[in-house]
């Protein structure tokens, strides 16, 4: 880190020199105008084509993205018709896809993989239910890898280009001497220039295989030689996110635009799954809300009763995908949908598709409503301790014990992305990250030590736990996520068996409520060095003991070794940097909603033989 540190310094000192002195005349004429080719462009506002970049760390880091548009083009071409079969591999950093479509068109391979706004599906004709309809994916795959080359197969025909950085280097065409199945080929590596030193995961891109297969029926996907296929499509999906905890058979539907797959289950909140041509919308966007508003007057229909949504809403878990001609997403990445003119239809389809599973299967009905009863009960019970909880609060209206707040939230658009709220363990360690933080973006709640356990506790606990429920008035989700303060719920303890235990502890808090949150992406857990090993004229931080043995190593016998205890150790100039452009966060993910309840009760429930003989075999000797 000191050496990216060492080397931004210099870039500054650079750029700075080159800035004339105040008052100085600044040149400004034709040769200052400059034109950029299309994939320097990409090159230069990367952000704008695949939004973050990151170090494959998080699901929605730039790598995934240059992979996600790849394999877009071969679920178009299954889509239309054309190849059954996508391979994946993905190995020391390499990705090789090779779909069995219809291949490019041989003589117009290298403008398709390079020139901006060339490429077949601005023809409805070719492509109707596309994802990539802007031109612009394999040209960024292209511009972003130090590597790529592509090699498109048609009728015992072939032609091949290869590129580093977006510049052709060689392409060819000819005849093939072995029959070989029609279909287009992409082995790209992404630049280290651009994304620094980046690992894949693979449990993230098996993800997304699977919701390929989930999303195409009939559609066999494999990565790195293991296969995926699912014939039901979106019920096989929630059939393996529930598992065993549904309290009714899956609801199921679909129709030519519109497929989606329902159940409740007795958690809290409630979870959704929505997808655009193939595309995961992890942000919702206008198809997933007018499916709720279908689901929600669908039920009232069949019952003939004006239940609440918050009732019907409460433990639903669905998944929902639509197929348009002309999505329209609020940025590059997809994540959220904009089409406004869809609402109606999706309704009106969902209402009636709801009420007649209903008619279908009334024992599931009858199930259905006793969970929409008991939700009507525990909402009468939650308001009353939501009363006593606003009385003994009002002191505290007008600021929370415990928030330093920043300026800009969730709500205040572009400029409050980047919010952030740190729940820290003390004021020791809150003391360390108050001055060198970013008041703008940047808040910390402090915990006064241990938060109490609530696993397998009503909701209703959370109003007589005074700080769990400061927290979550701070993180304004007493209601709904959708009232979230901050884009990041940062997790920030110290590196010991407290701050393990405390960390735990939030995660079952998060889980138990609003998982919502963690199937979204918002928490993350700071990961701070655990070693400083300096000299006089160098530092370096490291996070794990072979770093720290790395950097002995080659700073040579005259240095310091501190090893940083807890989070209140570190100065807040030092600090400023772990939270600051050089923060490493982990992403909290699960692989599947089934999975939380069965890990809670094992970590988090009451003391079994089992947990004790876990322990016992992983007891580590701290002496």
């Amino acid at each position: 880190m000191a050496a990216k540190t060492e080397q931004t310094v210099k870039t500054k000192q650079k750029a700075e020199s080159a800035i004339p002195p105040a008052g100085s005349p600044v040149v400004y004429d034709e040769s200052k105008i400059k034109t950029l080719s299309s994939l320097e462009h990409i090159r230069l506002r990367t952000g704008m084509y695949i939004g973050r970049l990151g170090d494959g760390s998080n699901p929605d880091d730039g790598i995934y993205v240059l992979l996600k548009e790849i394999i877009d083009n071969g679920i178009d071409e299954f889509i239309m018709g054309n190849g059954k079969v996508i391979e994946v591999v993905v190995k020391d950093g390499t990705v090789k896809v090779r779909d069995f479509g219809r291949g490019i068109p041989l003589g117009k391979l290298v403008e398709c993989v390079s020139v901006i706004n060339t490429g077949a599906k601005y023809n409805d004709d070719v492509f109707q239910f596309s994802v990539g309809l802007n031109g612009v994916g394999t040209k960024a795959v292209n511009a972003l890898s130090s590597y790529f080359r592509v090699v498109a197969v048609r009728e015992g025909a072939f032609a091949e280009a290869i590129f580093e950085r977006g510049t052709l280097k060689s392409n060819k065409k000819g005849k093939l001497k072995t029959g070989q199945q029609d279909g287009t080929y992409v082995e790209f590596i992404p630049d280290r220039e651009i994304f620094g030193d980046y690992t894949f995961n693979l449990e993230f891109i098996e993800r997304r295989i699977q919701n390929y297969a989930y999303l195409n029926t009939g559609l066999t996907l494999s990565l790195n030689g293991k296969s995926y296929l699912s014939q039901r499509g979106l019920f096989d999906l929630l059939t393996e996110e529930t598992g065993e905890e549904r309290l009714y058979p899956l609801g199921y539907y679909k129709g030519e635009r519109l497929e989606f797959a329902f159940t409740h289950t007795n958690n809290y909140g409630e979870e959704y799954f929505s997808f655009v041509n193939g595309q995961f919308t992890s942000d919702g966007g206008t198809h997933l809300s007018a499916f709720k508003e279908g689901f929600l007057k669908g039920i009232q229909t069949y019952f003939k009763k004006d239940y609440r949504s918050e009732d019907i809403r409460e433990g639903t878990i669905a998944t929902v995908a639509i197929k348009l001609k002309n999505p329209i997403f609020e940025s590059q990445t997809k994540n959220k949908l904009g089409n406004s003119d869809i609402r109606a239809w999706i309704v009106q389809e969902t209402k009636a598709a709801v009420e007649d599973w209903l008619h279908k299967n009334q024992e599931s009905g009858k199930q259905l409503e006793q969970k929409i009863m008991a939700n009507e009960n525990l909402r009468t019970e939650l308001n009353e301790v939501k009363k006593e909880a606003r009385e003994a609060a009002k002191r505290i209206a007008l600021k929370i014990p415990k928030l330093k707040d920043c300026k800009y939230h969730l709500e205040d658009g572009e400029k409050g992305k980047a919010s952030t709220i740190f729940i820290t363990e003390g004021d020791s360690a809150t003391g360390s990250m108050v001055s060198c933080r970013d008041v703008m973006t940047q808040a910390i709640f402090s915990l006064r030590g241990k938060p109490e356990n609530m696993f397998s506790k009503k909701r209703a606990a959370i109003y007589k736990n005074e700080e769990l429920y400061n927290m979550m008035m701070a993180l304004g989700i007493e209601n709904d996520i959708a009232g979230l303060r901050y884009g990041r719920i940062v997790i920030a303890t110290d590196a010991d068996f407290d701050g393990f235990h405390i960390r735990n502890l939030l995660l079952t808090f998060f889980l138990s409520y609003f998982e919502e949150l963690v199937t979204a992406g918002r928490i993350f857990i700071l990961e701070t060095p655990l070693f400083r090993v300096r000299t006089k004229k160098e530092t370096r931080y490291c996070y794990t003991e072979k770093e720290r043995d790395e950097a002995v190593a080659a700073l040579g016998t005259q240095n310091e070794v501190t090893r940083f205890k807890g989070l209140g150790e570190i100065s807040p100039k030092e600090f400023g940097q772990f939270i600051g452009a050089e923060i490493r966060l982990v992403p909290v993910a699960i692989s599947a909603l089934k999975a939380v309840p069965q890990v809670l009760t094992f970590y988090m429930g009451k003391n079994t033989p089992e947990r004790r003989d876990y322990i016992m075999k992983n007891l580590v000797n701290d002496a």
